[in-house]
């Protein structure tokens, strides 16, 4: 059986997985990320590889989703804000130490591709990925095609400018999507509820024991869930938001489906049914012309992985 391996490279761990060419994970492995060191990174990553080789002669080769900024090629990542890589020949550095060819691709374009190839876009050639986390990332394929721009930088749809001069944002513009449309910013407006002293953030203060520096995106979506309706006005603004910067998405890409996934899409319709309603409000055109769909993610935080390795496969690479 023919296998790829995808590995998803991130700030606090390589998690990596032995793919078959029906996106089926065979094999799974892990390793912490020694995030600040570029040839210990590469090292753990490449003991990943060979612990899911395991003597298996049909792996054909290996792709790498990084959270950061990888050239068109998909041989060096220009980038990464959460690990010591600036311009990393980080393909060369693998290829060396492997008897495998290696392409790297961004985290958020591996997991649109993931989804596109095997998940929740598998039956269509248009789509956007979003993955609402601590940030906003994201991805697209557009006709079937992977887009990555002249320079390999293409959707970081997170810091589409949407305020003027609006909150900062640790890329150091102010105003990014992602300050708006992100876990960061769910947590933000809960712990200032509880702060404020309102009674309607009663159940998140006591989730979080008067202390609003202990609440969690996840308290926020688990009180919405029972029913707290502070927490569902949260959600609901969060994806207020969130369908607004899809319109200005839209306009500019036309999709037909976008898929939202990402820590803070666990939420469900609790997040998606004001974000649909905010997307229409916003449409350019609406009411003459189709809508794209909106729906959850289904390959969880493996579609990194999955992607990588179908990217690998399928010689995705310009």
């Amino acid at each position: 059986m023919t296998t790829t391996i995808g590995l998803d490279i991130g700030g606090t761990k390589i998690a990596g997985g032995l793919v078959d060419v029906e996106g089926n994970l065979v094999r799974q492995a892990r390793r912490e990320t020694p995030a600040q060191d570029p040839d210990a990174i590469a090292g753990a990553a490449a003991d990943v590889v060979r612990e899911l080789v395991k003597g298996d002669s049909e792996v054909v080769g290996v792709g790498v989703a990084c959270a950061g900024f990888v050239d068109k090629s998909g041989a060096t990542v220009l980038f990464a804000p959460n690990l010591a890589w600036r311009d990393e020949p980080l393909k060369r550095r693998l290829e060396s130490v492997l008897d495998l060819p290696v392409i790297i691709e961004n985290d958020a374009n591996a997991a649109a591709w993931g989804e596109f190839r095997f998940g929740a876009a598998r039956d269509t050639d248009d789509m956007v990925l979003l993955t609402i986390g601590t940030g906003v990332g994201g991805g697209v394929v557009n006709d079937g095609v992977l887009l990555r721009g002249a320079w390999g930088v293409a959707a970081e749809m997170g810091h589409m400018r949407v305020v003027p001069d609006g909150i900062l944002c640790g890329c150091g513009n102010r105003g990014c999507w992602e300050m708006y449309a992100s876990g960061r910013a769910l947590v933000r407006e809960a712990r200032e509820l509880v702060r404020s002293g309102s009674p309607h953030g009663g159940i998140l203060r006591d989730r979080c024991g008067g202390d609003p520096d202990r609440l969690k995106g996840s308290d926020v979506t688990e009180a919405a869930q029972d029913g707290d309706a502070a927490s569902v006005e949260l959600l609901t603004d969060l994806g207020r938001w969130v369908g607004e910067g899809a319109a200005s998405i839209a306009a500019i890409l036309d999709p037909e489906l976008i898929v939202v996934g990402g820590g803070v899409g666990e939420a469900g319709d609790l997040l998606l049914d004001s974000a649909r309603r905010a997307f229409r409000r916003q449409l350019t055109g609406r009411g003459h012309r189709p809508e794209a769909e909106f729906t959850t993610a289904s390959l969880g935080n493996d579609a990194g992985i999955i992607g990588a390795a179908a990217i690998a496969a399928e010689g995705q690479s310009p």
